[in-house]
């Protein structure tokens, strides 16, 4: 029978003992990142099992090497938690295991990889070089250490006994939570490994409703859709041709913005007044970014949850826009300078149905900006091309994919065309907004070449943002206050999901601002309908923005599942949808009201009025104050009991009191009058720091009901 030599300063030295501490540490590391340590305990709960289960099978398993063993386990532990830091500082949900089947793209996208990497996060590997370090360069420490690695401490049953209570206790964790939707609460409940076997054991224990269920009447039913009797612009658009322009990483709040005194995109803001715009514009993207947004323009169809549209819908055939086209005449065109090999593009459309793709081939490697020729080049090369279509008495369907600001911004200085002050210098804000002015810069051009060309006024041209450009999961403080100066709010995730929609059409289109809340998948209805494409026998869960005024889209990516936004906010579930969070989006009438103002013209001093009543209308959206009226009327209320109790007479005084109330009755009257016009000052302007100074009592109150109504 083998001999356990058990000693208190061998436990304490065994890998079991070192690699535990050494994982507590990155299990808190994640969870900060993740959570912010608002739970001190629970990351320690939920993760310390899985790792002690592993641990226990090698002290059980490892008769030899058991040092070696220990060291590839925790690398493997650790590149677990560094990619679960990783990704959710990008797309803000936990990784899975569906992410490691898109690891060849890591090497095309290694600067956005950098940009997020912050140095702390190195931290996770420092035990791991420092134990190869010691392992490889003194036999000391070798000989050492492996001497006690493979000491048995203890007689196999404990260990096994250990395995299977770890298991046990990993299984009652995991059980109670698993039909929990929102990605984060479910990881955070389970922790991070628990969680990730639970994924690969289960699929996510997701329940799918039969095909014969998703009819298009089904979806019209669910999203409160009623075709209308009359439909505006209906075919209005027929026979001319269409070209949509995807934009990399273009967020709403650019449109319409100075910076130090200069436009940020001065082609747009020029665009929008002659366009139907389209301020409540969102984006559905899932985990293949830009070709996502390029599945769900052309097909109206949801993007699947774990993987890109790419790799779920290779190798099939898919209802689409290029095909509509198709059917009635149209060549369908796409052109993007990258490979078209790259996020799998080459299978998407040979689905989709595209006639002809244009890629790096077409396009060469002059004049590069990020992963291929810059937007100048894609512009001037394509409107060459559709010209060529017209001039062999084609119409035709192009679908442009701009790139040259991808994350992380970093144009050549050649292509700057926006020179910012040091306030902007070595920020990352300040490096999306000189990517997207250049971003604007070649799209002035591309319309200009289109007018030139002649393809200007017998087009339908629709622009939108493909995903958000700035993560808020990854932005420094100054990055957050940047962007605050710049939109005078917060940014938060109703900013960060918000991308333009611009539809132009001349001579055919009026400008107007389109207050409905829209979706990337509603693209395809919209121009389906201005351009008469049948749509009957074409399931799309998208709708005619035109001829719609409230809708619903559910979100797969950067929002945890069973997210959605409909007309007046952002809904994140949370353990279940009883208690989750809601973000409030602008409504109609600000969205309206700020493009108003951003289109105005006027004098220094009117845009200066402009911008006191936008700063006044965002602090009501803050406070909730135009859901909280009734509130008001109570809390003004209180405030006038308060004033008369602080004005009766105390005991004794009466009879002075009465005497003195008659012959104060006038001066009463103008005091009440001077009040009320007070109050109506207060009710009517707001001014911002006066509120905030006399009444943060009251505001408090405020928050505090307004969270019980979103409890409730």
């Amino acid at each position: 029978m083998a001999n356990y030599r058990w000693s208190r300063k061998a436990f304490w030295l065994s890998p079991f003992v070192i690699f535990t501490l050494s994982l507590v540490f990155k299990i808190y590391l994640a969870a900060f990142v993740i959570y912010g340590g608002e739970h001190v305990w629970l990351p320690l709960l939920t993760s310390l099992p899985s790792v002690w289960a592993a641990y226990f099978l090698i002290e059980l398993l490892a008769k030899k090497r058991k040092l070696m063993t220990y060291l590839i386990v925790n690398l493997l532990l650790t590149t677990v938690y560094f990619a679960v830091i990783m990704y959710y500082k990008y797309f803000g949900i936990i990784v899975t295991y569906h992410a490691l089947m898109q690891i060849g793209q890591v090497t095309e996208v290694k600067g956005s990889v950098f940009q997020l990497l912050h140095p702390y996060f190195l931290l996770i590997y420092v035990d791991i070089v420092a134990a190869w370090l010691l392992l490889g360069f003194s036999g000391k420490f070798r000989r050492a250490w492996r001497g006690l690695a493979n000491r048995r401490l203890m007689p196999p049953w404990i260990p096994a006994a250990g395995f299977v209570l770890m298991l046990a206790v990993c299984t009652a964790i995991v059980w109670p939570n698993r039909g929990i939707s929102n990605e984060l609460v479910q990881n955070e409940r389970m922790g991070i490994l628990n969680y990730e076997v639970f994924l690969m054991a289960t699929a996510g224990n997701e329940k799918l409703v039969p095909a014969s269920a998703v009819t298009q009447e089904a979806v019209n039913k669910l999203k409160g859709v009623a075709a209308p009797q009359q439909p505006l612009y209906a075919g209005a658009a027929k026979g001319r041709n269409v070209i949509v322009i995807q934009l990399e990483a273009f967020q709403n709040f650019l449109l319409n913005k100075t910076v130090e005194g200069k436009e940020i995109t001065p082609n747009l803001n020029k665009l929008v007044q002659e366009s139907a715009y389209f301020p409540r514009f969102y984006q559905q993207a899932g985990s293949g970014n830009t070709s996502d947004a390029e599945f769900l323009t052309n097909t109206s169809f949801y993007v699947p949850l774990r993987v890109p549209a790419t790799q779920a819908y290779a190798g099939k055939s898919l209802p689409s826009m290029p095909k509509a086209f198709r059917e009635q005449g149209y060549e369908a065109l796409t052109f993007h300078t990258n490979d078209v090999a790259f996020w799998n593009r080459k299978e998407l459309y040979k689905a989709l149905g595209f006639s002809r793709y244009y890629d790096t081939e077409f396009f060469g490697g002059e004049d590069k900006v990020a992963f291929g020729a810059s937007d100048e080049v894609l512009y001037a090369k394509t409107v060459q091309e559709l010209a060529k279509q017209r001039d062999e008495g084609k119409k035709f369907y192009a679908m442009l994919i701009s790139m040259s600001s991808h994350h992380p911004y970093n144009i050549p200085e050649r292509k700057v065309k926006l020179k910012l002050s040091d306030t902007y210098k070595d920020s990352f804000v300040g490096d999306y907004i000189r990517a997207q002015n250049y971003t604007d810069y070649a799209l002035g051009e591309l319309f200009q070449e289109l007018k030139d060309a002649g393809l200007w006024d017998n087009s339908v041209i629709a622009i939108y943002g493909d995903h958000m450009g700035l993560p808020i999961y990854s932005l420094s403080d100054g990055d957050l206050d940047l962007l605050e100066k710049l939109d005078g709010r917060k940014y938060d995730s109703s900013q960060m999901m918000n991308i333009p929609l611009i539809v132009t059409a001349p001579g055919l289109l009026q400008a107007s601002v389109q207050t409905q809340v829209g979706g990337q998948s509603d693209i395809f209805p919209t121009i389906a309908n201005l351009v008469g494409l049948p749509m009957e026998n074409h399931l799309h869960f998208g709708q005619d923005l035109f001829n719609q005024t409230s809708n619903l889209l559910p979100e797969r990516y950067y929002l945890p599942s069973g997210s959605f936004i409909d007309d007046s906010e952002i809904f994140v579930p949370g353990t279940g949808f009883g208690d989750g969070s809601r973000i409030m989006l602008p409504t109609a009438a600000e969205a309206s009201a700020n493009a108003a103002w951003q289109n105005g013209g006027g004098s220094s001093s009117s845009r200066r009025l402009r911008g006191q009543r936008r700063r006044r209308l965002e602090l009501c959206r803050r406070l909730g104050w135009q859901r909280r009226r009734l509130e008001l009327c109570r809390r003004l209320g209180w405030e006038r009991r308060r004033r008369a109790r602080r004005s009766e007479p105390r005991a004794g005084q009466a009879g002075r009191a009465f005497r003195h109330r008659r012959h104060s009755r006038p001066r009463q009257r103008r005091r009440d009058r001077r009040q009320a016009r007070q109050r109506r000052r207060y009710t009517r302007r707001i001014r911002p720091r006066a509120a905030a100074a006399a009444h943060v009592g009251q505001l408090r109150t405020l928050a505090a009901l307004q969270r019980q109504g979103s409890r409730a």
